[in-house]
Formats: structure tokens, sequence, C-alpha cells
């Protein structure tokens, strides 16, 4: 994205459905809810709906919300690859568009059917855990995986984890810490799924999925759909909540966490120089929004793992190499005495999976100052796709 698109565009209108398990309703009905909740939120008439951008693997076509939407006037429409990647990405594709007048009300959104017993067809991503359906042939990546007993994502990031300990000292705690910290804003959220408070002697005690990820480290499996509007700076004045407006946003190519040998070498995650990843994307973020890491109120990361979570930090300037896991056990992450409050919704092992959709909702509400654990002060917000996939991040303000 150019510098020229800063603050061109903004987020006017939120969505989301209730999170859960087995909820008994199809991917398009879930996320025909959103949309609609989304422009309520914003005041404006469905029908004015004219552009959809949602991830490549979205299982709800466009041509199935338009029939059952009504959404007459659709002339843009888009994708952005992967799943939990994309999630910042999808604004910034909103965002050129209302930009460059290629459309006037943008909805991103994500619908999910996750829960095991949710499946509805053999495809991957046709509901249910996408690693359970592989069969005899392995035509991708996954045939260089998966007769070596690294078959679901939890041991591929499992792997980058301990790779990052062995580099830096980063200790399986730190992950914990984090998730006792979202799981604490998790017990605050009336919309989250896991409410009860988790301690770190919890976490230390709770079955090991894949050495060092615990369960309470882990993304929920879950059924929901979240959406957001994006229009033009000029027309977000004048409808009903205060705008949420896109300071920056960048993209760029990032070796996917199923690709291990090009992650453990190019992908910059254990230091050395790197031209592609998050401090390539970050370079470009804070420098079309002209502001630093440290003008940064909350960070809503996407946290498929927390492990996620310190690699990110990082990659981001939010602190230096290597020390992402002692930046969480200072504290700092969590609301509200933290000085950087991460997934204070409570994140992917809290509020829900939706691929980190629903962490757009949550930047939106401390940028209004709305949220149940809202940041003081709250006037930018970073959001991020993961870390391990091709991805991108946007900042928004108020």
């Amino acid at each position: 994205m150019s510098a020229g698109l800063r603050d061109r565009a903004a987020i006017v209108g939120i969505g989301q459905t209730a999170f859960g398990r087995n909820l008994g309703r199809s991917e398009l009905d879930l996320a025909c809810e959103a949309i609609m909740a989304a422009c309520a939120d914003a005041g404006v008439p469905v029908g004015s709906i004219d552009g959809l951008v949602s991830y490549d693997i979205e299982q709800v076509a466009a041509w199935h919300l338009g029939s059952t939407l009504g959404l007459d006037g659709l002339r843009f429409f888009c994708g952005t690859p992967s799943g939990g990647g994309g999630v910042a990405s999808t604004v910034g594709l909103a965002t050129m568009a209302v930009a460059t007048g290629a459309a006037e009300h943008v909805i991103c959104f994500r619908s999910r059917n996750r829960s095991k017993a949710a499946s509805y067809g053999p495809g991957h991503n046709q509901g249910g855990r996408p690693w359970e359906k592989t069969t005899s042939g392995l035509a991708d990546l996954r045939q260089f995986h998966h007769p070596f007993g690294i078959a679901a994502p939890v041991q591929e990031m499992a792997l980058i984890a301990r790779r990052h300990m062995g580099v830096f000292g980063t200790r399986a705690e730190h992950f914990g810490m984090q998730a006792v910290a979202q799981r604490h804003h998790a017990s605050l959220n009336p919309a989250a799924i896991m409410r009860a408070p988790l301690t770190l002697d919890d976490w230390a005690s709770s079955r090991m999925i894949a050495d060092p990820i615990r369960l309470p480290d882990c993304s929920l499996e879950n059924d929901g759909a979240v959406a957001v509007l994006v229009t033009s700076a000029e027309r977000a004045r004048d409808l009903r909540q205060p705008p949420a407006y896109v300071l920056g946003a960048a993209q760029g190519y990032h070796t996917i966490h199923t690709e291990l040998a090009d992650t453990f070498a190019r992908s910059g995650l254990f230091g050395g120089p790197s031209t592609i990843g998050g401090r390539a994307i970050a370079e470009r973020l804070f420098g079309m929004a002209g502001v630093g890491p440290g003008d940064v109120d909350a960070a809503m990361i996407f946290d498929h793992f927390t492990m996620a979570v310190p690699l990110t930090l990082e990659q981001y300037g939010f602190c230096p190499m290597g020390e992402g896991g002692p930046f969480i056990a200072t504290g700092a992450t969590r609301w509200p005495e933290g000085r950087l409050p991460v997934n204070t919704h409570g994140g992917s092992n809290g509020e829900a999976f939706v691929h980190g959709f629903n962490h757009l909702p949550e930047a939106v509400r401390q940028v209004r100052g709305t949220a149940v654990n809202q940041v003081e002060g709250c006037e930018i917000v970073f959001v991020n796709g993961a870390i391990t996939d091709t991805h991108g991040a946007v900042l928004l303000r108020c």
C-alpha cells in the first residue's frame, strides 16, 4: 500500500455471532448474521454493500452471500492467501478498494464451523479438523511432514517454538504466561467461550499437546463468524459510530509453517537479516503510518498458539529480538497494568478462534473506547496476521 492511502478509509461497523461449539448452523447462516450486524452497527443498509473481501479458504462464496442478502450492487470482491495470515490483509485490500473508488462499502468477513463434530464434507476446509481428513495420497507440502508424524499445525509450531527457545533462551513458561494473561482478559468478556481463570500452575499441569505447547496455549475449536464494514474516511464521518481510521496497512511474503526448512533458514524469526516476514512488513507499516511501535497502545496479535505472541512482538519491533518471552514475563501484555496489552478480548485461546478475525472488532472497540477491558487513552491499535504465514498488518486509530 502507498503512504497516500493513510487515513483514507475506516472501519465503521463491526459484527459477530455468538461463539461456541456445535452451534448447528451453516457457515452461510453465520456469515449473514455477522454481516447484517456490522451494517446495523454502522447504520448502513445491507443493500449498500458493493464489495466483499475474505480468505481464499473461505467456504461462503460471494454469489451465495449476494443471493441470500440481496447484494445486487456487488462490484468488488477478492481474497487473500492463507487463513490466519490474511486477517489484517482483508482490511488493507478493502482500504485500497474504497480509496480508489472501486467500491464504497466493503465487508470483510470470516465464518467457520470448526467444532470437531461440525464437519459437513470431505474437503479440508469444510468444517472440523483439516488434518483429520488426510487421505493416503499426499500431493502437497504435507508429503514431507506427515510420514514423520508432523500432521497438525501444533506439531509444526512446536518445532518453531523449540528453535526459538534454543536460539534465544525463551522458556515454555513464557508461552504459559501469555495464556494466563489472555484467559484473564477472557474471564471478563461476556462473549468469550473460556471464562474460567487460569493460573500458571494450571497451565503447567495441563495436558501437553506437542512439546512445549500445552492445551491452554492452543486456539479453540469453535463455530462463529465475524464481519467488519470498511468505507471511505469522508463517508465514515457521517455514520453512526466513531470511525476507526486505517492509519497504515502492509502485506508481505513469509514462509508458511508447513515449509519448516525455509522457515528455519529464511524467515528471520531466529535472528539475522531478512527481507521477508514480519520485520520487512513492519518497516513498511510504520513508515506509512508515520508512527513507531512505541506509539501503539494495544495489540491484537494473531495467536493460533501463544508461542506466536513473543515472536510477533520481536518481529514488529515492540521489543528486541529474543526478548519476546521476557517482555511477556514482565506483565507488559496483561490488561490493565501492562504497557502493551495484547488480545484484550481473550484472544484465540480465550474468546474464540475465527482465524483471528475476532481480533478486528476488539481493535475497533479499543479505538472507540467501548471495550470490556478498555485500555486507558487508547488511540492506536495494532492487528496482524499469523507470523508464520504470508501475512499483513494494520494500524487503526481514533
